[in-house]
């Protein structure tokens, strides 16, 4: 092993851990010692750290070389016990709401910043598109600004990346006693909240009982698929 090959191991346990939600970029940044940019960079593979950054790193989250190896010498042995490939890691894209309402597949002029998540963790979700939504670009991610964050608080903080799966456009419950969180075009506003359905009305609630519920009527020919987005899939702290 060398020091790229360990570099990457450190970056890959430490996206676990923001992934889990143990961990957040800004934390790691001020525990280590570092711009908040630069933690950002090398999370998202933009930059290296060097072998004394990485000691800071180390040292600030407790962790030891030996627990990230993918070597492990059991007692009494020394026949290598070799542990799971690492889970690939995907970069979502955050873009603007509207690219999330009206882009077909997303361009690379528009995408604002990326955030990292687990493959598994994504296509582990299951898909109920609507018919024109098949082709889309399945996962994307928006940031949530205070008026979101406000009427579904606490479900999605200030700042954070809202991932959305975009071939899931129907009002089956994902999980049952479990309202989903759905990304809604609303006009030219792209808003976030619990659906519910009746005569010919998407209902749209927010978390907070203060804020307005709104509905939306559906002409003949529409249905709930024209307008849901997707289904908030995650919810990541911003990195």
């Amino acid at each position: 092993m060398n020091f790229h090959d360990l570099h990457e191991l450190v970056r890959l346990e430490l996206l676990r851990r923001i992934e889990r939600g143990s961990l957040t970029g800004s934390r790691l940044a001020q525990q280590a010692g570092f711009q908040q940019a630069h933690i950002s960079n090398f999370l998202n593979r933009k930059r290296a750290l060097s072998l004394e950054g990485l000691d800071r790193v180390l040292a600030a989250q407790d962790l030891r070389i030996e627990e990230i190896l993918p070597l492990e010498l059991t007692a009494g042995t020394h026949k290598p016990c070799r542990d799971p490939e690492p889970d690939p890691i995907e970069m979502i894209p955050i873009v603007s709401p509207s690219s999330a309402m009206e882009d077909v597949s997303i361009a690379s002029s528009a995408i604002i910043d990326t955030v990292p998540l687990a493959s598994s963790r994504l296509y582990e979700n299951r898909a109920r598109p609507a018919p024109r939504r098949t082709h889309w670009q399945r996962f994307l991610a928006i940031r949530t600004d205070a008026q979101q964050a406000t009427a579904m608080a606490p479900l999605l903080p200030p700042g954070s990346a809202i991932v959305l799966d975009r071939h899931y456009n129907s009002l089956t419950p994902y999980r049952a006693n479990q309202a989903s969180i759905y990304a809604v075009r609303f006009g030219p506003t792209l808003l976030l909240r619990h659906l519910d359905f009746d005569d010919r009305h998407l209902i749209l609630k927010p978390y907070v009982r203060e804020f307005p519920v709104q509905l939306l009527p559906l002409h003949d020919n529409e249905s709930p698929g024209d307008y849901i987005v997707g289904r908030v899939c995650a919810v990541l702290a911003e990195v």
